[in-house]
């Protein structure tokens, strides 16, 4: 059992612990400091405000009458328990590939809780200029995305090295 936490992309389930709890601890600060769809500037190109997301990314379905609410919450247990799987395949030279595994795999929970206790999920990160703004997102939303970003480098990565 020790060697499936030291040998496989396991090892690095603690970060999609850390996400989960860095997520669910700034979504609290949100809630307990920021009044719903108050914005509080903290840089000329970012603000925090407090805003809800009924969909997915981008608010994606967000007015679909409720069934995406679970939809959306089996969508993300289904991909974190997958993910989770793939993760277990990798070996212990791999570092890139389940380091973005369990980022994504803590974001993913972090929303699907929101979805589970809330019914949204809690957005407050926002990026704009000028009259353009950046759809709000959260922590959960930066670990999946940097998941994503990681993927695809170690995909890259994996390619040139095979053709060597």
């Amino acid at each position: 059992m020790l060697k499936l936490f030291t040998e496989t992309g396991w090892r690095f389930l603690w970060l999609s612990v850390l996400v989960l709890v860095a997520d669910q601890y700034t979504k609290a600060l949100v809630l307990d400091n920021i009044e719903l769809y108050q914005a509080i500037q903290i840089l000329p190109f970012f603000n925090f405000t407090h805003v809800y997301n009924y969909g997915a990314a981008f608010s994606f379905l967000h007015d679909a009458g409720g069934w995406q609410r679970w939809f959306f919450t089996i969508i993300a247990f289904a991909v974190s328990a997958l993910v989770l799987w793939w993760s277990k395949q990798t070996t212990k030279q791999q570092i890139m590939l389940p380091i973005a595994f369990s980022l994504i795999i803590g974001g993913a929970i972090g929303n699907a809780y929101d979805r589970l206790v809330h019914g949204y999920v809690i957005d407050f990160l926002v990026l704009y200029y000028q009259d353009w703004y950046w759809p709000a997102f959260n922590v959960a939303d930066s670990a999946i995305c940097i998941g994503a970003v990681l993927l695809i480098i170690d995909m890259f990565k994996n390619k040139e090295e095979k053709n060597d």
